[in-house]
Protein backbone atom coordinates (compact mmCIF):
# COMPACT_ATOMS: atom_id res chain seq x y z
CA UNK A 1 0.00 0.00 0.00
CA UNK A 2 1.18 3.58 -0.58
CA UNK A 3 3.50 5.20 1.94
CA UNK A 4 2.70 8.83 2.78
CA UNK A 5 5.05 11.14 0.87
CA UNK A 6 6.29 13.06 3.89
CA UNK A 7 7.67 10.01 5.72
CA UNK A 8 9.07 8.80 2.41
CA UNK A 9 10.90 12.06 1.95
CA UNK A 10 12.06 11.81 5.55
CA UNK A 11 13.57 8.37 4.95
CA UNK A 12 15.29 9.61 1.80
CA UNK A 13 16.55 12.65 3.65
CA UNK A 14 17.93 10.52 6.45
CA UNK A 15 19.81 8.34 4.01
CA UNK A 16 21.14 11.40 2.24
CA UNK A 17 22.18 12.82 5.60
CA UNK A 18 24.07 9.64 6.43
CA UNK A 19 25.91 9.65 3.12
CA UNK A 20 26.73 13.36 3.19
CA UNK A 21 27.86 13.11 6.80
CA UNK A 22 30.12 10.20 5.93
CA UNK A 23 31.66 12.31 3.17
CA UNK A 24 32.07 15.20 5.61
CA UNK A 25 33.74 12.93 8.13
CA UNK A 26 36.16 11.68 5.50
CA UNK A 27 36.88 15.23 4.39
CA UNK A 28 37.65 16.22 7.97
CA UNK A 29 40.51 13.73 8.11
CA UNK A 30 42.41 14.12 4.84
CA UNK A 31 45.94 12.96 4.20
CA UNK A 32 48.34 15.43 5.68
CA UNK A 33 50.34 17.59 3.31
CA UNK A 34 54.04 16.94 3.11
CA UNK A 35 57.00 18.67 1.57
CA UNK A 36 60.78 18.67 1.64
CA UNK A 37 61.08 15.70 3.96
CA UNK A 38 63.91 13.28 4.62
CA UNK A 39 63.65 10.30 2.29
CA UNK A 40 66.66 8.26 3.34
CA UNK A 41 70.15 8.55 4.75
CA UNK A 42 73.58 6.98 4.41
CA UNK A 43 74.29 5.35 6.78
CA UNK A 44 70.69 4.24 7.02
CA UNK A 45 68.79 5.13 10.16
CA UNK A 46 69.46 2.53 12.87
CA UNK A 47 72.13 0.74 10.89
CA UNK A 48 75.54 -0.47 12.08
CA UNK A 49 78.79 0.84 10.61
CA UNK A 50 82.07 -1.03 11.06
CA UNK A 51 84.40 1.09 8.94
CA UNK A 52 85.41 4.72 9.56
CA UNK A 53 83.38 7.27 7.67
CA UNK A 54 83.93 10.95 7.05
CA UNK A 55 80.40 12.13 6.27
CA UNK A 56 76.71 11.40 6.61
CA UNK A 57 74.43 11.99 3.64
CA UNK A 58 70.82 12.97 4.27
CA UNK A 59 68.61 12.75 1.18
CA UNK A 60 65.59 15.07 1.13
CA UNK A 61 62.82 15.34 -1.45
CA UNK A 62 64.02 18.82 -2.35
CA UNK A 63 67.21 20.82 -1.95
CA UNK A 64 67.46 22.02 1.65
CA UNK A 65 67.71 25.70 2.52
CA UNK A 66 71.12 27.31 2.54
CA UNK A 67 70.85 28.07 6.27
CA UNK A 68 69.81 24.54 7.23
CA UNK A 69 71.39 23.30 10.45
CA UNK A 70 72.90 19.88 11.13
CA UNK A 71 74.68 18.28 14.06
CA UNK A 72 76.40 14.93 14.61
CA UNK A 73 76.77 13.88 18.23
CA UNK A 74 79.13 11.14 19.40
CA UNK A 75 78.23 8.64 22.17
CA UNK A 76 79.90 10.87 24.80
CA UNK A 77 77.65 13.80 23.94
CA UNK A 78 80.32 15.77 22.04
CA UNK A 79 79.56 17.17 18.61
CA UNK A 80 81.80 15.85 15.83
CA UNK A 81 80.20 17.56 12.81
CA UNK A 82 82.39 19.81 10.71
CA UNK A 83 80.02 21.73 8.44
CA UNK A 84 77.92 20.58 5.52
CA UNK A 85 77.45 21.05 1.78
CA UNK A 86 74.86 20.27 -0.86
CA UNK A 87 75.54 17.04 -2.71
CA UNK A 88 74.67 15.80 -6.17
CA UNK A 89 71.06 14.58 -6.56
CA UNK A 90 70.59 10.89 -7.22
CA UNK A 91 67.65 8.55 -7.86
CA UNK A 92 66.04 7.08 -4.77
CA UNK A 93 65.81 3.32 -4.41
CA UNK A 94 62.08 3.76 -3.88
CA UNK A 95 59.92 6.82 -4.61
CA UNK A 96 58.61 8.85 -1.70
CA UNK A 97 54.99 10.00 -1.72
CA UNK A 98 54.04 13.40 -0.32
CA UNK A 99 50.71 15.21 -0.24
CA UNK A 100 49.80 18.73 -1.30
CA UNK A 101 46.65 20.78 -0.85
CA UNK A 102 45.44 21.68 -4.34
CA UNK A 103 42.10 23.46 -4.84
CA UNK A 104 40.91 22.26 -1.47
CA UNK A 105 41.89 18.64 -2.06
CA UNK A 106 44.94 16.68 -0.97
CA UNK A 107 46.74 15.20 -3.94
CA UNK A 108 49.70 12.79 -3.78
CA UNK A 109 52.96 13.40 -5.55
CA UNK A 110 55.82 10.98 -5.85
CA UNK A 111 59.47 11.94 -5.71
CA UNK A 112 62.08 9.68 -7.22
CA UNK A 113 65.11 11.95 -6.70
CA UNK A 114 66.93 12.60 -3.43
CA UNK A 115 68.75 15.87 -2.78
CA UNK A 116 71.57 15.23 -0.32
CA UNK A 117 72.96 17.37 2.43
CA UNK A 118 76.46 16.04 3.10
CA UNK A 119 77.36 16.53 6.78
CA UNK A 120 81.08 16.12 7.37
CA UNK A 121 82.35 14.19 10.39
CA UNK A 122 85.63 15.38 11.88
CA UNK A 123 86.46 12.16 13.71
CA UNK A 124 84.96 9.13 15.45
CA UNK A 125 86.08 9.29 19.10
CA UNK A 126 84.27 6.20 20.38
CA UNK A 127 82.17 3.23 19.43
CA UNK A 128 78.44 3.38 20.15
CA UNK A 129 75.40 5.22 18.89
CA UNK A 130 75.89 8.44 16.90
CA UNK A 131 73.02 10.90 16.49
CA UNK A 132 72.44 13.09 13.44
CA UNK A 133 69.94 15.96 13.88
CA UNK A 134 68.63 18.37 11.26
CA UNK A 135 66.51 21.52 11.06
CA UNK A 136 65.46 23.31 7.89
CA UNK A 137 62.48 24.97 6.25
CA UNK A 138 60.96 23.58 3.04
CA UNK A 139 60.21 25.76 0.02
CA UNK A 140 56.56 26.00 1.04
CA UNK A 141 57.49 27.16 4.56
CA UNK A 142 57.02 23.86 6.38
CA UNK A 143 59.45 23.14 9.20
CA UNK A 144 61.51 19.99 8.64
CA UNK A 145 62.96 18.75 11.92
CA UNK A 146 64.17 15.30 12.96
CA UNK A 147 67.07 12.96 13.63
CA UNK A 148 68.60 9.67 12.60
CA UNK A 149 71.09 7.39 14.33
CA UNK A 150 73.71 4.83 13.43
CA UNK A 151 75.85 2.56 15.58
CA UNK A 152 79.59 2.66 14.99
CA UNK A 153 81.57 -0.48 15.82
CA UNK A 154 84.85 0.28 14.09
CA UNK A 155 88.14 1.74 15.34
CA UNK A 156 88.31 5.24 16.76
CA UNK A 157 89.79 8.00 14.62
CA UNK A 158 91.72 11.05 15.85
CA UNK A 159 90.49 14.62 15.61
CA UNK A 160 92.22 16.91 13.08
CA UNK A 161 94.99 19.01 14.54
CA UNK A 162 93.61 22.16 16.11
CA UNK A 163 90.00 21.10 15.60
CA UNK A 164 87.46 22.02 18.30
CA UNK A 165 83.91 20.73 18.72
CA UNK A 166 81.46 23.22 17.22
CA UNK A 167 79.35 25.35 19.57
CA UNK A 168 77.29 27.28 17.00
CA UNK A 169 73.51 27.45 17.15
CA UNK A 170 70.91 27.57 14.33
CA UNK A 171 70.63 30.74 12.29
CA UNK A 172 68.16 33.16 13.97
CA UNK A 173 66.47 33.62 10.60
CA UNK A 174 65.93 29.86 10.41
CA UNK A 175 64.43 29.75 13.89
CA UNK A 176 62.22 32.74 13.07
CA UNK A 177 60.98 30.97 9.94
CA UNK A 178 60.10 27.82 11.87
CA UNK A 179 58.24 29.84 14.48
CA UNK A 180 56.40 31.88 11.86
CA UNK A 181 55.09 28.81 10.07
CA UNK A 182 54.03 27.15 13.32
CA UNK A 183 52.02 30.13 14.52
CA UNK A 184 48.91 28.87 16.34
CA UNK A 185 45.66 28.37 14.51
CA UNK A 186 42.10 28.56 15.83
CA UNK A 187 42.00 25.63 18.20
CA UNK A 188 44.11 23.03 19.87
CA UNK A 189 44.99 21.07 16.77
CA UNK A 190 47.75 21.51 14.25
CA UNK A 191 47.92 24.92 12.65
CA UNK A 192 48.64 25.46 9.01
CA UNK A 193 49.11 22.59 6.62
CA UNK A 194 51.01 19.76 8.26
CA UNK A 195 53.83 18.28 6.28
CA UNK A 196 55.71 15.03 6.26
CA UNK A 197 58.28 13.70 8.62
CA UNK A 198 61.33 11.65 7.80
CA UNK A 199 60.78 8.09 6.75
CA UNK A 200 63.37 5.55 7.83
CA UNK A 201 64.75 3.47 5.03
CA UNK A 202 65.19 0.61 7.48
CA UNK A 203 63.60 -0.13 10.85
CA UNK A 204 65.14 2.25 13.41
CA UNK A 205 67.13 0.81 16.26
CA UNK A 206 66.71 2.89 19.39
CA UNK A 207 65.97 5.96 17.30
CA UNK A 208 63.45 8.64 18.20
CA UNK A 209 60.07 7.79 16.81
CA UNK A 210 57.33 9.84 15.35
CA UNK A 211 55.02 10.92 18.07
CA UNK A 212 52.15 9.82 16.05
CA UNK A 213 48.68 9.29 16.90
CA UNK A 214 45.38 9.25 15.25
CA UNK A 215 43.42 9.05 18.48
CA UNK A 216 42.07 12.56 18.22
CA UNK A 217 41.14 12.43 14.53
CA UNK A 218 40.09 8.81 14.69
CA UNK A 219 37.94 9.55 17.71
CA UNK A 220 36.30 12.34 15.76
CA UNK A 221 35.58 9.94 12.92
CA UNK A 222 34.05 7.35 15.23
CA UNK A 223 32.00 9.78 17.29
CA UNK A 224 30.77 11.67 14.25
CA UNK A 225 29.71 8.43 12.62
CA UNK A 226 27.95 7.28 15.77
CA UNK A 227 26.21 10.64 16.07
CA UNK A 228 25.00 10.41 12.47
CA UNK A 229 23.73 6.88 13.01
CA UNK A 230 22.02 7.92 16.25
CA UNK A 231 20.34 10.83 14.50
CA UNK A 232 19.15 8.57 11.70
CA UNK A 233 17.77 5.95 14.09
CA UNK A 234 16.07 8.64 16.18
CA UNK A 235 14.50 10.06 13.03
CA UNK A 236 13.31 6.60 12.03
CA UNK A 237 11.70 6.09 15.43
CA UNK A 238 9.97 9.48 15.27
CA UNK A 239 8.76 8.77 11.77
CA UNK A 240 7.35 5.36 12.73
CA UNK A 241 5.50 6.85 15.67
CA UNK A 242 4.22 9.73 13.58
CA UNK A 243 3.04 7.55 10.71
CA UNK A 244 1.43 5.02 13.03
CA UNK A 245 -0.66 7.78 14.51
CA UNK A 246 -2.62 7.72 17.76
CA UNK A 247 -5.91 6.10 18.75
CA UNK A 248 -9.52 7.00 17.96
CA UNK A 249 -9.92 10.58 16.66
CA UNK A 250 -6.13 11.28 16.57
CA UNK A 251 -5.64 8.34 14.19
CA UNK A 252 -8.29 9.64 11.81
CA UNK A 253 -6.85 13.16 11.96
CA UNK A 254 -3.37 11.88 11.22
CA UNK A 255 -4.61 9.92 8.24
CA UNK A 256 -6.59 12.83 6.82
CA UNK A 257 -3.68 15.22 7.33
CA UNK A 258 -1.27 12.86 5.67
CA UNK A 259 -3.64 12.49 2.73
CA UNK A 260 -3.93 16.26 2.36
CA UNK A 261 -0.17 16.74 2.43
CA UNK A 262 0.18 14.30 -0.44
CA UNK A 263 -2.82 15.46 -2.47
CA UNK A 264 -1.00 17.96 -4.62
CA UNK A 265 1.92 15.72 -5.49
CA UNK A 266 2.24 14.05 -8.86
CA UNK A 267 4.53 11.45 -7.42
CA UNK A 268 2.60 10.10 -4.46
CA UNK A 269 4.21 7.76 -1.98
CA UNK A 270 2.48 4.46 -1.51
CA UNK A 271 1.06 3.46 1.85
CA UNK A 272 -1.49 1.11 3.35
CA UNK A 273 -4.76 1.78 5.13
CA UNK A 274 -6.31 -0.32 7.80
CA UNK A 275 -9.52 -0.01 9.77
CA UNK A 276 -9.40 -0.24 13.54
CA UNK A 277 -12.18 -1.63 15.72
CA UNK A 278 -13.43 1.91 16.41
CA UNK A 279 -13.74 2.58 12.68
CA UNK A 280 -10.85 4.99 12.51
CA UNK A 281 -8.60 4.79 9.45
CA UNK A 282 -4.88 5.05 10.03
CA UNK A 283 -1.83 4.85 7.82
CA UNK A 284 0.78 2.16 8.33
CA UNK A 285 4.05 2.35 6.46
CA UNK A 286 4.85 -0.69 4.41
CA UNK A 287 8.38 -1.17 5.80
CA UNK A 288 8.98 -4.85 5.46
CA UNK A 289 11.78 -6.74 7.17
CA UNK A 290 13.99 -6.71 4.04
CA UNK A 291 13.57 -2.94 3.63
CA UNK A 292 14.30 -2.33 7.28
CA UNK A 293 17.39 -4.52 7.00
CA UNK A 294 18.52 -2.53 3.97
CA UNK A 295 18.00 0.77 5.81
CA UNK A 296 19.92 -0.33 8.89
CA UNK A 297 22.58 -1.94 6.73
CA UNK A 298 23.02 1.31 4.85
CA UNK A 299 23.60 3.14 8.10
CA UNK A 300 26.15 0.56 9.23
CA UNK A 301 27.96 0.62 5.88
CA UNK A 302 28.13 4.42 5.96
CA UNK A 303 29.51 4.35 9.48
CA UNK A 304 32.09 1.65 8.74
CA UNK A 305 33.10 3.39 5.52
CA UNK A 306 33.68 6.63 7.37
CA UNK A 307 35.57 4.79 10.06
CA UNK A 308 37.74 2.75 7.71
CA UNK A 309 38.58 5.45 5.20
CA UNK A 310 39.02 7.96 7.99
CA UNK A 311 41.49 5.50 9.49
CA UNK A 312 43.41 5.56 6.25
CA UNK A 313 43.31 9.33 6.17
CA UNK A 314 44.62 9.91 9.66
CA UNK A 315 45.94 6.66 11.05
CA UNK A 316 48.41 5.71 8.41
CA UNK A 317 49.65 9.23 8.06
CA UNK A 318 50.87 9.20 11.67
CA UNK A 319 50.16 12.89 12.24
CA UNK A 320 52.44 14.58 14.73
CA UNK A 321 52.06 17.74 16.66
CA UNK A 322 55.48 18.78 15.58
CA UNK A 323 53.88 19.80 12.24
CA UNK A 324 55.21 16.70 10.51
CA UNK A 325 53.82 13.33 9.52
CA UNK A 326 55.68 10.61 7.68
CA UNK A 327 55.80 10.56 3.94
CA UNK A 328 55.14 7.14 2.51
CA UNK A 329 56.63 4.95 -0.12
CA UNK A 330 53.96 3.61 -2.48
CA UNK A 331 52.74 0.20 -1.44
CA UNK A 332 54.49 0.02 1.92
CA UNK A 333 53.40 0.92 5.45
CA UNK A 334 54.59 4.07 7.10
CA UNK A 335 57.85 3.56 8.93
CA UNK A 336 58.64 5.23 12.22
CA UNK A 337 59.97 8.68 11.53
CA UNK A 338 61.90 11.02 13.72
CA UNK A 339 59.52 13.91 14.26
CA UNK A 340 58.76 14.86 17.81
CA UNK A 341 56.00 16.56 19.76
CA UNK A 342 57.09 19.80 21.32
CA UNK A 343 53.91 21.85 21.36
CA UNK A 344 52.37 21.06 24.71
CA UNK A 345 55.45 20.69 26.87
CA UNK A 346 55.90 16.98 26.10
CA UNK A 347 58.71 15.46 24.09
CA UNK A 348 58.84 11.76 23.35
CA UNK A 349 61.09 9.10 21.97
CA UNK A 350 60.33 5.75 20.39
CA UNK A 351 58.17 3.21 22.14
CA UNK A 352 55.85 5.60 23.94
CA UNK A 353 52.88 4.37 21.94
CA UNK A 354 50.64 6.34 19.60
CA UNK A 355 49.25 9.54 21.03
CA UNK A 356 49.06 13.22 20.18
CA UNK A 357 49.73 16.31 22.22
CA UNK A 358 47.64 19.15 20.85
CA UNK A 359 48.67 21.24 23.84
CA UNK A 360 47.72 24.73 24.63
CA UNK A 361 46.28 25.70 21.31
CA UNK A 362 47.82 29.12 21.67
CA UNK A 363 51.41 27.99 21.90
CA UNK A 364 53.83 27.72 19.06
CA UNK A 365 55.14 24.30 18.23
CA UNK A 366 58.38 24.67 20.15
CA UNK A 367 57.10 26.70 23.07
CA UNK A 368 57.23 25.38 26.61
CA UNK A 369 53.90 24.83 28.38
CA UNK A 370 52.52 25.32 31.86
CA UNK A 371 52.74 29.11 31.97
CA UNK A 372 48.96 29.62 32.02
CA UNK A 373 46.23 28.43 34.34
CA UNK A 374 43.85 27.76 31.44
CA UNK A 375 44.39 26.02 28.10
CA UNK A 376 42.34 24.03 25.62
CA UNK A 377 39.12 25.05 27.40
CA UNK A 378 40.24 23.63 30.77
CA UNK A 379 41.23 25.53 33.92
CA UNK A 380 43.24 24.51 36.97
CA UNK A 381 41.33 25.73 40.03
CA UNK A 382 42.97 25.13 43.45
CA UNK A 383 40.98 25.24 46.68
CA UNK A 384 43.78 27.15 48.47
CA UNK A 385 46.51 29.31 46.97
CA UNK A 386 48.89 29.34 49.96
CA UNK A 387 50.07 27.32 52.95
CA UNK A 388 52.39 27.75 55.97
CA UNK A 389 56.05 26.86 55.67
CA UNK A 390 57.10 23.45 56.98
CA UNK A 391 53.53 22.16 57.43
CA UNK A 392 52.07 19.27 55.47
CA UNK A 393 48.68 20.24 54.04
CA UNK A 394 46.18 18.49 51.86
CA UNK A 395 46.55 20.33 48.56
CA UNK A 396 43.25 20.14 46.68
CA UNK A 397 42.21 21.32 43.25
CA UNK A 398 39.89 20.66 40.33
CA UNK A 399 40.23 20.72 36.57
CA UNK A 400 37.24 22.71 35.29
CA UNK A 401 36.13 21.77 31.81
CA UNK A 402 34.34 23.55 29.01
CA UNK A 403 30.98 22.82 30.66
CA UNK A 404 32.14 24.70 33.80
CA UNK A 405 32.08 21.47 35.77
CA UNK A 406 34.91 19.49 37.29
CA UNK A 407 36.35 17.11 34.72
CA UNK A 408 36.43 13.46 35.74
CA UNK A 409 37.43 11.71 32.51
CA UNK A 410 41.21 11.37 32.65
CA UNK A 411 43.44 8.94 30.77
CA UNK A 412 46.23 6.96 32.36
CA UNK A 413 49.54 8.30 31.01
CA UNK A 414 52.79 6.77 32.23
CA UNK A 415 50.91 4.72 34.83
CA UNK A 416 49.17 7.73 36.43
CA UNK A 417 46.09 9.79 35.61
CA UNK A 418 47.71 13.06 36.67
CA UNK A 419 51.24 14.20 37.44
CA UNK A 420 51.65 17.17 39.77
CA UNK A 421 54.99 18.99 39.55
CA UNK A 422 55.84 21.60 42.19
CA UNK A 423 58.78 23.91 41.46
CA UNK A 424 60.05 26.92 43.39
CA UNK A 425 60.18 30.12 41.40
CA UNK A 426 63.92 30.28 41.99
CA UNK A 427 64.13 26.68 40.64
CA UNK A 428 65.78 25.57 43.89
CA UNK A 429 63.09 23.00 44.81
CA UNK A 430 61.23 20.28 42.94
CA UNK A 431 58.61 17.64 43.73
CA UNK A 432 56.91 15.11 41.47
CA UNK A 433 53.63 14.01 43.08
CA UNK A 434 50.64 11.88 42.10
CA UNK A 435 47.35 13.04 43.64
CA UNK A 436 44.15 11.01 43.82
CA UNK A 437 40.75 12.09 42.53
CA UNK A 438 37.44 11.87 44.39
CA UNK A 439 34.21 11.05 42.60
CA UNK A 440 33.29 14.75 42.38
CA UNK A 441 36.46 15.57 40.45
CA UNK A 442 38.43 16.98 43.39
CA UNK A 443 42.11 16.01 43.42
CA UNK A 444 44.14 15.91 46.63
CA UNK A 445 47.71 15.15 47.67
CA UNK A 446 49.79 15.83 50.82
CA UNK A 447 52.15 18.74 50.15
CA UNK A 448 54.92 20.12 52.34
CA UNK A 449 56.93 23.20 51.39
CA UNK A 450 59.77 24.04 53.74
CA UNK A 451 60.89 27.43 52.44
CA UNK A 452 58.85 30.64 52.18
CA UNK A 453 58.47 32.07 48.71
CA UNK A 454 56.63 31.62 45.44
CA UNK A 455 56.01 28.31 43.73
CA UNK A 456 54.47 27.17 40.47
CA UNK A 457 52.36 24.02 40.51
CA UNK A 458 51.93 22.20 37.20
CA UNK A 459 49.10 19.74 36.52
CA UNK A 460 50.25 17.42 33.72
CA UNK A 461 47.40 15.23 32.45
CA UNK A 462 45.38 13.97 29.49
CA UNK A 463 41.65 14.57 29.61
CA UNK A 464 39.03 12.81 27.54
CA UNK A 465 37.04 15.47 25.69
CA UNK A 466 33.26 15.33 25.13
CA UNK A 467 34.03 14.23 21.56
CA UNK A 468 35.88 11.17 22.83
CA UNK A 469 39.39 12.27 21.88
CA UNK A 470 42.34 12.60 24.25
CA UNK A 471 43.66 16.09 24.96
CA UNK A 472 46.97 16.28 26.85
CA UNK A 473 47.52 19.53 28.74
CA UNK A 474 49.89 21.16 31.19
CA UNK A 475 48.33 23.86 33.37
CA UNK A 476 50.23 25.96 35.89
CA UNK A 477 49.07 27.94 38.90
CA UNK A 478 50.92 30.10 41.44
CA UNK A 479 51.23 29.02 45.06
CA UNK A 480 52.58 31.06 47.97
CA UNK A 481 54.29 30.22 51.24
CA UNK A 482 54.27 33.42 53.33
CA UNK A 483 57.43 34.55 55.09
CA UNK A 484 60.83 36.08 54.43
CA UNK A 485 62.10 34.69 51.16
CA UNK A 486 65.79 34.43 50.27
CA UNK A 487 66.11 33.44 46.60
CA UNK A 488 68.71 30.82 45.76
CA UNK A 489 70.90 31.55 42.75
CA UNK A 490 71.09 28.88 40.08
CA UNK A 491 74.37 26.97 40.20
CA UNK A 492 76.54 27.11 37.07
CA UNK A 493 76.20 24.34 34.49
CA UNK A 494 78.00 21.14 35.46
CA UNK A 495 77.84 17.74 33.75
CA UNK A 496 77.63 15.72 36.99
CA UNK A 497 75.21 15.75 39.91
CA UNK A 498 74.78 13.79 43.13
CA UNK A 499 71.49 12.10 44.00
CA UNK A 500 71.69 10.12 47.22
CA UNK A 501 74.57 7.65 46.93
CA UNK A 502 74.66 8.01 43.13
CA UNK A 503 76.68 10.14 40.77
CA UNK A 504 74.73 11.01 37.64
CA UNK A 505 76.61 12.26 34.59
CA UNK A 506 74.81 14.19 31.85
CA UNK A 507 76.15 14.57 28.33
CA UNK A 508 74.87 16.36 25.27
CA UNK A 509 74.96 19.76 23.59
CA UNK A 510 71.39 21.13 23.39
CA UNK A 511 70.67 23.50 20.49
CA UNK A 512 67.61 25.71 20.15
CA UNK A 513 64.86 24.11 18.08
CA UNK A 514 66.92 20.97 17.48
CA UNK A 515 66.28 17.42 18.60
CA UNK A 516 69.35 17.26 20.81
CA UNK A 517 70.46 13.90 22.27
CA UNK A 518 70.84 14.20 26.04
CA UNK A 519 71.92 11.16 28.07
CA UNK A 520 72.35 10.29 31.75
CA UNK A 521 74.61 7.66 33.27
CA UNK A 522 74.02 6.58 36.88
CA UNK A 523 76.99 5.23 38.87
CA UNK A 524 77.60 4.21 42.45
CA UNK A 525 81.22 4.19 43.59
CA UNK A 526 82.32 4.08 39.96
CA UNK A 527 80.09 1.12 39.07
CA UNK A 528 77.02 1.48 36.83
CA UNK A 529 73.81 1.24 38.86
CA UNK A 530 70.98 -1.10 37.89
CA UNK A 531 68.31 1.42 36.90
CA UNK A 532 64.73 0.23 37.18
CA UNK A 533 61.71 1.39 35.23
CA UNK A 534 59.84 4.22 36.91
CA UNK A 535 56.38 5.18 35.64
CA UNK A 536 56.89 2.92 32.65
CA UNK A 537 60.30 4.27 31.59
CA UNK A 538 63.92 4.25 32.68
CA UNK A 539 63.63 7.87 33.70
CA UNK A 540 61.73 11.11 33.32
CA UNK A 541 63.17 14.52 32.58
CA UNK A 542 61.41 17.75 33.56
CA UNK A 543 63.06 20.90 32.21
CA UNK A 544 61.93 24.32 33.44
CA UNK A 545 63.01 27.59 31.85
CA UNK A 546 64.33 30.35 34.08
CA UNK A 547 62.10 33.42 34.19
CA UNK A 548 58.63 32.41 32.97
CA UNK A 549 59.05 28.81 34.23
CA UNK A 550 58.08 27.32 30.88
CA UNK A 551 57.73 23.55 31.31
CA UNK A 552 58.97 20.69 29.14
CA UNK A 553 58.48 17.03 30.10
CA UNK A 554 60.73 14.66 28.14
CA UNK A 555 60.45 10.87 27.91
CA UNK A 556 63.42 8.65 27.04
CA UNK A 557 64.20 5.88 24.62
CA UNK A 558 62.39 2.66 25.61
CA UNK A 559 65.70 0.91 26.31
CA UNK A 560 69.07 2.02 27.63
CA UNK A 561 71.48 3.24 24.95
CA UNK A 562 75.13 2.42 25.63
CA UNK A 563 74.20 1.94 29.29
CA UNK A 564 72.59 5.40 29.54
CA UNK A 565 69.10 6.84 29.70
CA UNK A 566 68.79 8.76 26.43
CA UNK A 567 66.40 11.64 25.81
CA UNK A 568 65.78 13.84 22.78
CA UNK A 569 65.50 17.35 24.20
CA UNK A 570 64.30 20.23 22.02
CA UNK A 571 65.02 23.52 23.85
CA UNK A 572 62.27 25.98 22.88
CA UNK A 573 64.43 29.11 23.16
CA UNK A 574 67.82 30.40 24.30
CA UNK A 575 68.27 30.85 28.03
CA UNK A 576 69.00 28.97 31.21
CA UNK A 577 67.06 25.92 32.25
CA UNK A 578 66.90 23.74 35.32
CA UNK A 579 66.66 20.03 34.51
CA UNK A 580 65.29 17.46 36.96
CA UNK A 581 66.07 13.82 36.09
CA UNK A 582 63.98 11.24 38.00
CA UNK A 583 65.24 7.66 38.12
CA UNK A 584 64.70 4.59 40.30
CA UNK A 585 67.14 2.11 41.85
CA UNK A 586 66.17 -0.62 44.34
CA UNK A 587 62.61 0.68 44.50
CA UNK A 588 63.63 4.20 45.54
CA UNK A 589 63.19 7.24 43.29
CA UNK A 590 66.00 9.78 43.16
CA UNK A 591 66.29 13.15 41.42
CA UNK A 592 69.43 14.60 39.87
CA UNK A 593 69.38 18.33 39.13
CA UNK A 594 71.30 20.30 36.50
CA UNK A 595 71.60 23.78 35.07
CA UNK A 596 71.57 23.87 31.29
CA UNK A 597 72.71 26.97 29.43
CA UNK A 598 71.29 27.14 25.91
CA UNK A 599 72.86 30.01 23.98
Amino acid sequence: MPLPPAPGRLVSGLLALVLSSAVAVLASAPPAAAHGTLATSAPADGSAVSRPLTAVELYFTEKVAGNAYFTVTAPGGVRVDSGWTHGEPKPLDQPVREYFLVDGKFEPREYATGFPAVVRIAHLPASGQYSVSYLTVASDGDTVRGATTFRYTGPTTPAPQGWQPPTDQPDPALLAATEQHSAPGPGPTMSGSPSAAPTASSPPAAAPATVADDEGDLGRVVWTGLAVAAMAVAGLVVWRRHSAGGTSGRSRASGVAAGRRGAGSRSRARGATTRRDDGARTLRPQLSAPRLALLVGGLVVALLTGFGLGRIGVGDQRATTGAHVPATRPGEPVAAGQAMSTEDGHQHAAGTGPHTHPGDGGASRTQAAGTTVSAGGYTLRPVERSQPAGVTVDYRFRIIGTDRRAATGFAVVHEKTLHLIVVGRDLASYQHLHPTMASDGTWSVPLKLSRPGGYLIYADFSVTTPGGSRLPLVLGVDHLVPGAHSPTALPPPHPAATAGPYTVSMDGTPAVGMMSPTSFRVDRSGTPARIERYLGAYGHLVVVREGDLGYVHVHPEPELVDGKVKFWLTPPSPGRYRAFFDFQVDGTVHTAEYTIDVR
